[in-house]
């Protein structure tokens, strides 16, 4: 049995007038927590104190969720990213699992890592005042000056859809901790100097994937699309992506309507569906 401290119970928030979803340039802390009033409606927010790690709350959970439902945690014991890579969450950090309703078919499901980017990079925009530095890294990268600042992380849980999130807000991982060669990581505080809290921050991301997920559920993947291919890093240049052992090296031309990485080699044009990049 997984004991689970809880700290807010479910619930669903309308939406009202009152603060807006980004503003000026912020410096120095931004830690308490205002009220609701930008909580997408029909979205369900948990917040647990500790939990072994929220996509492990979320499989346990999907199956008595009745809609779309923010699982946020504010320690996790046993946190993990891809292919089950553990993932360093200290104090302050953000972690959270989004369950998401879905009927989609697998191919179609991995598109939200795209909708979950745009909404990390318009919550960091929201949190920071700043644009400039913020790149968008395929497949499910978030880069902040270079250094990876965020990941996304999907699982299907029969009808429903985790989309795991971790963003390094006051801390991150040593470059000796990440795999060789990979981008080192970075956070919020050491980058721009602002100290954001948890809370604060599920809420801007909250309202933000909500709107970009109306957007692909009205006008499909094409402008989700073309919005993340403007925040792209390194389009244009020269990339590799591994898979396993096996390695392709080409520019970076573009994402495919599929969101394969799509690189122009000495061999030809070749559409790649999963991969680690490294530049």
């Amino acid at each position: 049995m997984v004991t689970r401290q809880w700290r807010v119970a479910l619930f669903f928030a309308p939406r009202c007038a009152g603060r807006g979803a980004s503003g000026g340039s912020l410096s120095g802390k931004m830690k308490e927590r205002g009220v609701l009033s930008d909580w997408p409606l029909g979205y369900g927010r948990q917040v647990l104190a500790e939990v072994d790690s929220t996509m492990a709350e979320a499989a346990r959970q999907a199956g008595s969720l009745t809609g779309p439902t923010w699982i946020f945690a504010s320690h996790q014991t046993a946190a993990r990213g891809r292919r089950g890579r553990p993932w360093v969450n200290p104090q302050g950090n953000f972690a959270a699992t989004l369950v998401l309703p879905t009927t989609d078919a697998a191919d179609r499901r991995a598109l939200r890592s795209f909708v979950a980017a745009l909404a990390l990079f318009d919550a960091l925009v929201a949190v920071s005042g700043r644009v400039d530095g913020l790149a968008l890294k395929w497949p499910n990268d978030v880069l902040l000056t270079g250094g990876k600042v965020a990941g996304i992380l999907l699982e299907s849980l029969g009808p429903h859809l985790a989309i795991g999130i971790g963003v390094n807000l006051v801390a991150a991982p040593e470059a000796s901790e990440v795999e060789p060669g990979a981008v080192a990581p970075v956070s919020v505080l050491s980058a721009l100097g602002v100290e954001v809290g948890p809370e604060v921050f599920l809420d801007m991301l909250a309202s933000a994937f909500a709107r970009h997920e109306a957007q692909m559920v009205n006008y499909g993947f094409g402008p989700i699309r073309e919005a993340w291919l403007a925040r792209a890093a390194r389009l244009g240049e020269v990339v590799t992506a591994r898979m396993g052992t096996r390695e392709v090296t080409g520019t970076f031309e573009t994402v495919d309507a599929e969101g394969r990485i799509v690189l122009n080699t000495a061999e030809g044009r070749q559409a790649i569906a999963a991969a680690d990049i490294f530049f």
